[in-house]
């Protein structure tokens, strides 16, 4: 192993100076020797970093006799300049190199300022100006190791969140032997609003400038560039699959993991008026119009985020449009970096070469006690279900289609209908659109669109053939049904901890209960690292049987001495009558 090792009192403040268990045995008995406190010291393309070896091992796991372990972490190492002044609204300027030694073992500046006391992640905010960082955490600090890389991406609606949780940044991912980096971006207006003579989707730019700079460092710490999976959850399962239709983006992610997908895919038009809303509100709008570079480089960053709220309110009305709203900032298909929507882009064969896993949870929305008051509950539950789709212009036959297809939901009344329905058009619809995306580029007719929409006149013309592509990647799908006793179902958020191994400490316990099963932590987590070390979760993906959907969760999976994972054939059918009129996947419409 190399990496210089340090006292741990040397150094200064910030700045210069039974799945995949195979995989969890390995990292274990790598690390188990390392000294716990002990600071490391790595160099790296950019300059030397010191970082320090840390504990692993969640209450749940120690508590069950899984042996304890020691990873290296690097935190808040900057992948860029500083995005203020001249830079605030800029695309990222890679970091310049530095000389000595940058002390990395606390969590960088976040772009959330204040968190959320309500989030269901705990994601602390960090002051600072440094805030286009990354945290690395590895078993192995030496570039001889070559271990597979997963890199992920926080989500937040992509206005909040924090790459500075203590579940994503533990090193259970590390311990199993997948260096782990984790991406913090910019957020909200500065980071996905529209500004006239501004770089557009300046987080999206943010994400691409973060892959670059894993190509470029990982090896240093362990990690091997040509192995890197892209993983998130909500607003980052959606930045997952937008960097998958990306042009730019080809060649810096060799997996995709999107868990509970938040496609935005904001149309110009949408983004423009939002801007012009966000200027009258801050009074330096012209008369509606989309304020400038210039003028918004005057308005204070916490202006702005006091007026974000109002600014998105303007973009929906009714069910279909409270998905735009809550969706309102976030990227934009503006014709040049996002050329299309996302699963259009995915339909036309974007990514198809890069295996791909996207699932969701049961319920990502469900009217439960921690939602809604028992009183509301009870008079939503009088309304007949199919009145609220009524209300959300959804045609009689649909109605009656869906209602059908989600009897238990509807069993639940108006409420529980409309939280359903709600839940598949921003997430179910997400989830069966980008393996249905995926399945139709395969075709040949597909192919053969590809060929005739080539950049190159000659292959248009059929007289030179193109550059191989490689092979068609599978997809596979998944959905989470284990209820949450605290939450009152399978919601969105409640799989984070099992992914991350993190069960048993206090946060997790308000999320999923003290006794939430370790076997389901080891089930999830599990896929999640095989996926990293192979390019396979373990079951019968979507591309070979179309609606093949992994259940996790269910109460047979988890039985003691189960084995095989449970599979249903058509575990998202119940979203078939949306995706059969065409109102899922969910496509913004532009106001």
């Amino acid at each position: 192993m190399s990496g210089e090792r340090m006292g741990a009192d040397a150094g200064s403040a910030r700045g210069t100076d039974e799945e995949g268990r195979g995989a969890h045995d390995r990292g274990v008995a790598e690390r188990a020797g390392a000294d716990e406190g002990v600071d490391v010291v790595v160099p790296t393309p950019s300059g030397r970093v010191r970082g320090r070896w840390e504990p692993v091992g969640s209450p749940t796991s120690l508590a069950l006799g899984r042996p304890r372990a020691t990873v290296a972490a690097f935190r808040g190492i900057p992948y860029a300049e500083a995005p203020v002044g001249d830079l605030r609204f800029a695309a990222p300027v890679p970091i310049a190199p530095w000389d000595g030694v940058r002390d990395v073992r606390e969590p960088g500046p976040t772009p959330q300022r204040v968190g959320d006391p309500r989030a269901l992640i705990p994601e602390p905010s960090v002051p600072g100006d440094e805030i286009l960082n990354v945290t690395v955490l590895t078993p192995d600090p030496s570039p001889a190791a070559r271990l597979p890389v997963l890199v992920w991406i926080h989500g937040g609606g992509y206005t909040t969140g924090s790459p500075a949780s203590p579940w994503y940044g533990n090193g259970a991912f590390a311990r199993d032997g997948v260096v782990t980096v984790l991406v913090s971006y910019r957020l909200g207006f500065d980071g996905f609003g529209w500004i006239e003579g501004a770089p557009q989707n300046r987080g999206v730019r943010d994400w691409l400038c973060a892959l670059e700079w894993v190509q470029r460092h990982v090896a240093a710490f362990g990690g091997d560039p040509d192995h890197v999976t892209v993983a998130g959850q909500s607003a980052g399962g959606g930045a997952v699959l937008t960097l998958l239709g990306m042009r730019a983006a080809a060649g810096l992610l060799a997996r995709a993991w999107a868990a509970s997908p938040a496609l935005a895919d904001v149309p110009e038009q949408t983004a423009r008026a939002l801007a012009a809303r966000l200027g009258d509100r801050l009074g330096i709008g012209a008369h509606g119009g989309v304020p400038t570079l210039e003028v918004l480089r005057r308005a204070g960053e916490r202006d702005v985020l006091r007026a974000q709220p109002g600014a998105r309110r303007g973009a929906g009305r009714g069910l279909y449009r409270l998905a735009d709203e809550l969706l309102a900032l976030g990227p934009v298909v503006d014709g040049d970096l996002l050329e299309q929507p996302t699963l259009d882009a995915l339909a036309a064969g974007a990514g198809r070469t890069v295996p791909l896993v996207v699932g969701g949870m049961h319920d990502e929305l469900l009217l439960t006690d921690a939602l809604a008051p028992r009183w509301l509950r009870v008079a939503l539950r009088a309304i007949p279900p199919a009145v609220t789709l009524g209300a959300a212009h959804v045609d009689r036959a649909t109605r009656r289609a869906y209602v059908a297809a989600n009897s238990d939901a509807a069993d639940e009344g108006a409420g529980g209908l409309a939280a359903r329905y709600l839940s598949d058009l921003v997430f179910g619809g997400t989830i069966v659109g980008a393996a249905s995306a995926r399945e139709r580029a395969a075709h040949p007719h597909a192919q053969e669109r590809r060929r005739l929409e080539h950049p190159d006149a000659a292959v248009r013309a059929g007289v030179a053939e193109p550059p191989p592509a490689g092979p068609t990647a599978a997809t596979w799908t998944y959905r989470f049904d284990w209820a949450s006793p605290t939450r009152g179902g399978a919601v969105h958020c409640v799989d984070v901890p099992f992914a991350f191994d993190a069960l048993g400490d206090d946060h997790a316990d308000r999320l999923v209960g003290a006794d939430a099963p370790q076997a389901l932590a080891d089930v999830v987590h599990g896929a999640m690292a095989r996926f990293a070390e192979h390019g396979d979760p373990g079951w019968q993906p979507w591309s070979e049987a179309p609606g093949a959907t992994r259940i996790l969760g269910a109460s047979d999976a988890l039985a003691p001495g189960a084995r095989a994972p449970i599979v249903d054939a058509a575990g998202w059918s119940r979203v078939a009558p949306l995706i059969a009129s065409g109102i899922a996947p969910r496509r913004p419409r532009a106001h």
